[in-house]
């Protein structure tokens, strides 16, 4: 039913693998001490897991009832871009904050703490975030799937609109002017979340 005829279903898989496998390497290389299966994100939280499940299940409910909507085109071809924007994006986040990147929100600030300003942070405040919003919903771009194209973007709005807010509260507390000069001059890349 998913042949070589349908490439976004397996371009999706291969970007979950790409993105799971980043995930667990950047880790391994900047945070050894943290490292454990669960780096690997496979199991994140329900959320997460009902997402992917659903994203699958739309593609597939409408391949089998609507194959024409699957077709190849124009908009997979942005979606497959924003998936490798998205990627690129948090790998480099991941890459440039070293130990200092965490899948968790650090509530205090620890010795090897620093405030990350250049490489991709000098552009973007949160570019883990940016690289994830635009990657999934790329992947859903990809796959055609507009129910969870519309779900996806209100769900990930809602969920790093607090978790931003949050974060940036702890990062403040951290290191006070420092973070505030900062967020003055870089912005997070994400629709109505300044």
């Amino acid at each position: 039913m998913v042949g070589t005829s349908i490439p976004q279903f397996w371009l999706f898989l291969a970007a979950l693998g790409v993105f799971h496998s980043l995930e667990y390497i950047a880790i391994a290389l900047f945070n050894p001490t943290k490292l454990k299966l669960d780096s690997f994100l496979l199991n994140h939280s329900p959320e997460y897991s009902t997402a992917t499940a659903a994203g699958i299940t739309e593609f597939l409910i409408e391949l089998y009832f609507f194959p024409q909507l699957k077709s190849w085109g124009l908009l997979n071809k942005i979606g497959l871009v924003m998936v490798i924007i998205g990627q690129a994006a948090r790998t480099l986040a991941m890459f440039s904050a070293k130990s200092n990147f965490s899948h968790h929100v650090e509530f205090y600030k620890e010795e090897h703490h620093v405030l990350v300003t250049d490489g991709i942070y000098s552009i973007l405040r949160h570019p883990s975030y940016f690289g994830f919003y635009y990657w999934a919903l790329g992947s859903q771009l990809m796959m055609m799937n507009p129910v969870c194209i519309v779900g996806f973007a209100g769900v990930l709005h809602h969920f790093f609109s607090e978790r931003i807010q949050y974060e940036e509260q702890c990062l403040v507390r951290f290191f006070g002017q420092a973070y505030r000069d900062y967020q003055a001059r870089t912005h997070t890349g994400l629709p109505l979340i300044k």
